[in-house]
Protein backbone atom coordinates (compact mmCIF):
# COMPACT_ATOMS: atom_id res chain seq x y z
CA UNK A 1 0.00 0.00 0.00
CA UNK A 2 1.44 3.34 -1.10
CA UNK A 3 1.42 5.78 1.84
CA UNK A 4 3.53 8.48 0.16
CA UNK A 5 2.19 12.01 0.57
CA UNK A 6 2.95 15.25 -1.24
CA UNK A 7 4.25 18.26 0.69
CA UNK A 8 4.81 21.86 -0.34
CA UNK A 9 7.52 23.88 1.43
CA UNK A 10 7.94 27.60 0.83
CA UNK A 11 11.40 28.87 1.71
CA UNK A 12 12.60 25.31 1.32
CA UNK A 13 16.10 26.28 0.19
CA UNK A 14 16.75 27.92 3.52
CA UNK A 15 18.37 26.36 6.55
CA UNK A 16 15.23 24.90 8.16
CA UNK A 17 13.36 24.25 4.92
CA UNK A 18 16.13 22.20 3.35
CA UNK A 19 16.39 19.95 6.41
CA UNK A 20 12.61 19.54 6.43
CA UNK A 21 12.63 18.61 2.73
CA UNK A 22 15.36 16.00 3.32
CA UNK A 23 13.44 14.51 6.23
CA UNK A 24 10.19 14.19 4.29
CA UNK A 25 11.91 12.67 1.27
CA UNK A 26 13.74 10.25 3.54
CA UNK A 27 10.35 9.20 4.92
CA UNK A 28 9.21 8.24 1.41
CA UNK A 29 7.16 11.31 0.54
CA UNK A 30 7.11 13.71 -2.41
CA UNK A 31 8.28 17.28 -1.85
CA UNK A 32 8.03 20.51 -3.82
CA UNK A 33 10.06 23.54 -2.72
CA UNK A 34 9.39 27.13 -3.73
CA UNK A 35 12.19 29.58 -2.96
CA UNK A 36 13.47 32.74 -4.66
CA UNK A 37 16.96 32.21 -3.12
CA UNK A 38 16.97 35.71 -1.64
CA UNK A 39 18.27 34.29 1.66
CA UNK A 40 18.24 30.56 0.88
CA UNK A 41 20.74 28.70 -1.28
CA UNK A 42 20.48 26.03 -3.94
CA UNK A 43 23.58 24.51 -2.33
CA UNK A 44 21.39 23.62 0.67
CA UNK A 45 19.40 21.37 -1.67
CA UNK A 46 22.36 19.80 -3.47
CA UNK A 47 21.89 16.39 -1.85
CA UNK A 48 18.24 16.11 -2.88
CA UNK A 49 18.03 17.96 -6.22
CA UNK A 50 18.44 14.68 -8.20
CA UNK A 51 15.83 12.87 -6.10
CA UNK A 52 12.95 11.62 -8.32
CA UNK A 53 10.35 12.70 -5.76
CA UNK A 54 11.71 16.23 -5.38
CA UNK A 55 10.82 19.37 -7.34
CA UNK A 56 12.45 22.78 -6.94
CA UNK A 57 10.80 25.94 -8.24
CA UNK A 58 12.82 29.14 -8.09
CA UNK A 59 10.25 31.87 -7.56
CA UNK A 60 8.73 34.21 -5.04
CA UNK A 61 5.65 32.59 -3.56
CA UNK A 62 3.36 35.32 -4.87
CA UNK A 63 4.84 35.10 -8.38
CA UNK A 64 4.66 31.31 -8.75
CA UNK A 65 2.27 30.61 -11.63
CA UNK A 66 1.53 27.10 -10.36
CA UNK A 67 0.94 28.08 -6.74
CA UNK A 68 -2.75 27.23 -6.43
CA UNK A 69 -2.26 23.92 -8.25
CA UNK A 70 0.65 23.03 -5.97
CA UNK A 71 -1.31 23.88 -2.82
CA UNK A 72 -4.35 21.93 -4.02
CA UNK A 73 -2.21 18.87 -4.77
CA UNK A 74 -0.38 18.85 -1.44
CA UNK A 75 -1.14 16.98 1.76
CA UNK A 76 0.28 19.81 3.86
CA UNK A 77 1.80 23.25 3.23
CA UNK A 78 4.80 24.28 5.33
CA UNK A 79 5.12 28.06 4.99
CA UNK A 80 8.69 28.95 5.96
CA UNK A 81 9.38 31.70 3.41
CA UNK A 82 10.17 34.95 5.22
CA UNK A 83 12.75 37.65 5.73
CA UNK A 84 15.16 36.38 8.37
CA UNK A 85 17.92 37.68 10.61
CA UNK A 86 18.28 40.85 12.68
CA UNK A 87 20.85 42.29 10.28
CA UNK A 88 18.54 42.05 7.26
CA UNK A 89 15.56 43.41 9.21
CA UNK A 90 17.54 46.44 10.39
CA UNK A 91 18.92 47.19 6.92
CA UNK A 92 15.72 46.56 4.92
CA UNK A 93 12.70 47.00 7.21
CA UNK A 94 10.17 47.95 4.52
CA UNK A 95 11.14 45.03 2.29
CA UNK A 96 10.96 42.67 5.27
CA UNK A 97 7.47 43.80 6.30
CA UNK A 98 6.07 43.55 2.78
CA UNK A 99 7.77 40.25 2.13
CA UNK A 100 6.38 38.61 5.25
CA UNK A 101 2.82 39.91 4.93
CA UNK A 102 2.26 39.64 1.17
CA UNK A 103 3.69 36.17 0.70
CA UNK A 104 1.75 34.75 3.65
CA UNK A 105 -1.53 36.32 2.53
CA UNK A 106 -1.06 34.91 -0.97
CA UNK A 107 -0.47 31.26 -0.07
CA UNK A 108 -2.87 31.27 2.87
CA UNK A 109 -5.68 32.22 0.48
CA UNK A 110 -5.10 29.03 -1.53
CA UNK A 111 -4.75 26.86 1.57
CA UNK A 112 -8.06 28.29 2.77
CA UNK A 113 -9.80 27.65 -0.56
CA UNK A 114 -8.67 24.02 -0.72
CA UNK A 115 -8.77 23.36 3.06
CA UNK A 116 -5.16 22.22 3.17
CA UNK A 117 -3.28 21.87 6.47
CA UNK A 118 -1.09 24.95 6.73
CA UNK A 119 1.85 25.22 9.13
CA UNK A 120 3.04 28.79 9.60
CA UNK A 121 6.61 29.14 10.85
CA UNK A 122 6.56 32.10 13.21
CA UNK A 123 9.20 33.32 15.63
CA UNK A 124 10.05 33.95 19.27
CA UNK A 125 10.41 37.61 18.22
CA UNK A 126 6.63 38.03 18.54
CA UNK A 127 7.02 37.97 22.35
CA UNK A 128 8.61 41.39 21.94
CA UNK A 129 9.67 43.13 25.14
CA UNK A 130 8.09 40.63 27.51
CA UNK A 131 9.90 40.34 30.84
CA UNK A 132 8.60 36.83 31.64
CA UNK A 133 11.13 34.22 32.71
CA UNK A 134 9.37 31.75 30.38
CA UNK A 135 7.46 32.70 27.25
CA UNK A 136 4.08 30.99 27.19
CA UNK A 137 1.90 30.75 24.08
CA UNK A 138 -0.99 32.39 25.98
CA UNK A 139 1.09 35.42 27.08
CA UNK A 140 0.13 38.96 26.12
CA UNK A 141 2.63 40.35 23.63
CA UNK A 142 4.41 43.70 23.90
CA UNK A 143 5.99 45.07 20.73
CA UNK A 144 8.46 47.97 20.86
CA UNK A 145 8.31 51.50 19.46
CA UNK A 146 7.62 51.71 15.66
CA UNK A 147 10.49 54.21 15.33
CA UNK A 148 12.84 51.30 16.00
CA UNK A 149 13.01 49.02 12.96
CA UNK A 150 14.17 46.24 15.30
CA UNK A 151 10.51 45.50 16.00
CA UNK A 152 9.19 45.55 12.44
CA UNK A 153 9.97 41.86 11.93
CA UNK A 154 8.17 40.87 15.14
CA UNK A 155 5.14 42.90 14.16
CA UNK A 156 4.96 41.47 10.63
CA UNK A 157 5.24 37.88 11.87
CA UNK A 158 2.60 38.54 14.50
CA UNK A 159 0.29 39.83 11.77
CA UNK A 160 1.01 36.60 9.86
CA UNK A 161 -0.22 34.74 12.94
CA UNK A 162 -3.34 36.89 13.15
CA UNK A 163 -4.10 36.20 9.47
CA UNK A 164 -3.66 32.47 9.92
CA UNK A 165 -5.84 32.34 13.05
CA UNK A 166 -8.52 34.49 11.40
CA UNK A 167 -8.58 32.07 8.48
CA UNK A 168 -8.99 29.18 10.93
CA UNK A 169 -11.84 30.86 12.82
CA UNK A 170 -13.72 32.26 9.83
CA UNK A 171 -13.13 29.57 7.20
CA UNK A 172 -11.91 26.52 9.17
CA UNK A 173 -8.57 26.51 7.37
CA UNK A 174 -6.56 23.78 9.19
CA UNK A 175 -3.82 26.05 10.53
CA UNK A 176 -0.94 25.29 12.92
CA UNK A 177 1.45 28.00 14.14
CA UNK A 178 4.99 27.22 15.31
CA UNK A 179 7.00 29.90 17.12
CA UNK A 180 10.64 28.97 16.60
CA UNK A 181 13.30 29.75 19.22
CA UNK A 182 16.89 29.94 17.94
CA UNK A 183 16.96 26.85 15.75
CA UNK A 184 20.57 26.01 14.87
CA UNK A 185 22.66 23.41 13.08
CA UNK A 186 24.56 22.64 9.87
CA UNK A 187 23.83 24.92 6.88
CA UNK A 188 22.75 27.87 8.98
CA UNK A 189 24.44 31.01 7.74
CA UNK A 190 25.90 33.64 10.04
CA UNK A 191 25.70 36.37 7.43
CA UNK A 192 22.28 37.57 8.59
CA UNK A 193 23.31 37.91 12.21
CA UNK A 194 22.72 34.33 13.49
CA UNK A 195 25.01 34.17 16.48
CA UNK A 196 26.06 30.52 16.81
CA UNK A 197 27.31 29.85 13.26
CA UNK A 198 28.99 33.26 13.37
CA UNK A 199 30.81 32.31 16.59
CA UNK A 200 31.83 28.87 15.35
CA UNK A 201 33.13 30.19 12.02
CA UNK A 202 35.20 32.87 13.78
CA UNK A 203 36.61 30.33 16.22
CA UNK A 204 37.63 27.94 13.44
CA UNK A 205 39.38 30.79 11.63
CA UNK A 206 41.08 32.14 14.76
CA UNK A 207 39.24 35.47 14.58
CA UNK A 208 37.72 37.30 17.59
CA UNK A 209 34.21 36.24 18.56
CA UNK A 210 32.15 39.42 18.52
CA UNK A 211 29.64 39.75 21.37
CA UNK A 212 27.17 42.62 21.18
CA UNK A 213 26.46 44.45 24.42
CA UNK A 214 27.87 43.04 27.66
CA UNK A 215 27.07 39.42 26.82
CA UNK A 216 24.72 38.87 29.76
CA UNK A 217 21.73 38.45 27.44
CA UNK A 218 20.75 34.79 27.23
CA UNK A 219 19.25 32.49 24.61
CA UNK A 220 18.20 28.85 24.21
CA UNK A 221 19.53 26.92 21.21
CA UNK A 222 17.63 24.03 19.63
CA UNK A 223 19.15 21.60 17.14
CA UNK A 224 17.53 21.45 13.71
CA UNK A 225 16.75 17.74 14.07
CA UNK A 226 14.68 18.39 17.20
CA UNK A 227 12.87 21.21 15.41
CA UNK A 228 12.02 19.09 12.36
CA UNK A 229 10.63 16.33 14.56
CA UNK A 230 8.32 18.82 16.30
CA UNK A 231 7.17 20.47 13.06
CA UNK A 232 6.22 17.17 11.45
CA UNK A 233 4.51 15.88 14.59
CA UNK A 234 2.26 18.94 14.75
CA UNK A 235 0.80 18.29 11.29
CA UNK A 236 0.33 14.56 11.73
CA UNK A 237 -3.18 13.14 11.66
CA UNK A 238 -6.48 14.22 10.19
CA UNK A 239 -7.17 16.79 11.50
CA UNK A 240 -3.59 17.87 12.29
CA UNK A 241 -2.41 17.30 15.86
CA UNK A 242 -1.83 21.02 16.44
CA UNK A 243 -4.97 22.26 14.67
CA UNK A 244 -5.86 25.90 15.33
CA UNK A 245 -3.17 26.46 17.95
CA UNK A 246 0.19 28.11 18.59
CA UNK A 247 3.22 26.13 19.82
CA UNK A 248 6.67 27.14 21.00
CA UNK A 249 9.43 25.04 19.42
CA UNK A 250 12.90 25.13 20.92
CA UNK A 251 14.69 24.12 24.08
CA UNK A 252 14.47 25.70 27.53
CA UNK A 253 18.17 25.17 28.32
CA UNK A 254 19.50 28.71 28.69
CA UNK A 255 22.99 30.20 28.26
CA UNK A 256 24.37 33.74 28.19
CA UNK A 257 25.92 34.92 24.95
CA UNK A 258 29.27 35.56 26.66
CA UNK A 259 29.29 32.02 28.06
CA UNK A 260 28.26 30.69 24.65
CA UNK A 261 31.34 32.36 23.12
CA UNK A 262 33.57 30.79 25.77
CA UNK A 263 31.96 27.38 25.20
CA UNK A 264 32.53 27.60 21.44
CA UNK A 265 36.19 28.53 21.91
CA UNK A 266 36.75 25.63 24.31
CA UNK A 267 34.98 22.99 22.22
CA UNK A 268 36.69 23.98 18.98
CA UNK A 269 40.12 24.24 20.59
CA UNK A 270 40.41 27.78 19.26
CA UNK A 271 42.77 30.49 20.46
CA UNK A 272 40.30 33.22 19.51
CA UNK A 273 39.52 36.04 21.89
CA UNK A 274 36.14 37.55 22.73
CA UNK A 275 35.48 41.11 21.61
CA UNK A 276 32.62 43.10 23.15
CA UNK A 277 30.99 45.70 20.91
CA UNK A 278 28.22 48.12 21.98
CA UNK A 279 24.86 47.61 20.27
CA UNK A 280 24.99 51.20 19.00
CA UNK A 281 28.16 50.43 17.09
CA UNK A 282 26.91 47.10 15.73
CA UNK A 283 23.49 48.33 14.65
CA UNK A 284 22.16 51.85 15.29
CA UNK A 285 21.44 54.21 18.19
CA UNK A 286 18.44 53.08 20.20
CA UNK A 287 18.71 49.39 19.26
CA UNK A 288 16.82 47.21 21.75
CA UNK A 289 17.47 43.58 22.54
CA UNK A 290 15.80 41.07 24.85
CA UNK A 291 17.79 40.01 27.91
CA UNK A 292 16.13 36.58 27.92
CA UNK A 293 14.19 34.48 25.44
CA UNK A 294 13.22 31.18 27.01
CA UNK A 295 10.25 29.14 25.77
CA UNK A 296 7.75 27.30 27.90
CA UNK A 297 7.50 23.87 26.26
CA UNK A 298 4.73 22.32 28.36
CA UNK A 299 2.12 22.64 25.62
CA UNK A 300 4.35 21.07 22.96
CA UNK A 301 5.35 18.23 25.29
CA UNK A 302 1.75 17.54 26.28
CA UNK A 303 0.62 17.42 22.65
CA UNK A 304 3.52 15.55 21.02
CA UNK A 305 5.04 13.64 23.92
CA UNK A 306 8.58 14.54 22.88
CA UNK A 307 11.15 17.14 23.86
CA UNK A 308 14.52 18.34 22.47
CA UNK A 309 17.24 15.72 22.90
CA UNK A 310 20.41 17.37 21.54
CA UNK A 311 22.82 19.02 24.01
CA UNK A 312 24.46 22.37 23.34
CA UNK A 313 27.86 20.67 23.21
CA UNK A 314 26.63 18.30 20.50
CA UNK A 315 25.14 21.24 18.60
CA UNK A 316 28.39 23.23 18.64
CA UNK A 317 30.45 20.23 17.54
CA UNK A 318 27.94 19.43 14.79
CA UNK A 319 28.14 22.97 13.42
CA UNK A 320 31.95 23.00 13.70
CA UNK A 321 32.16 19.71 11.82
CA UNK A 322 29.93 20.96 8.99
CA UNK A 323 31.79 24.27 8.68
CA UNK A 324 35.14 22.50 8.77
CA UNK A 325 34.18 20.46 5.69
CA UNK A 326 33.51 23.54 3.56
Amino acid sequence: MNTAKTYLITGGAGFIGSHLAEHLLGSGHRVTVIDDLSTGSEENLSAILPHPSFTFIRSRVSECAELEKLVAGSQTVFHLAASVGVKLIIEKPLYSIRNNLQETACILEHACKHKKPFLLASTSEVYGKSSSSYFNEADDLRIGNPHLSRWSYACSKLMDEFMAMASWREHETPVVIARLFNIVGPRQSGRYGMVLPRFVQAALEGRPLTVYGDGTQSRCFCHISDCIRALTQLVEGEPPLGLGEVFNIGTDSEISIAELARRVIALTGSESEIEFIPYEKAYAPGFQDMLRRRPCLKKLLARTGSKPATSLEQIILDIAHSLGKR
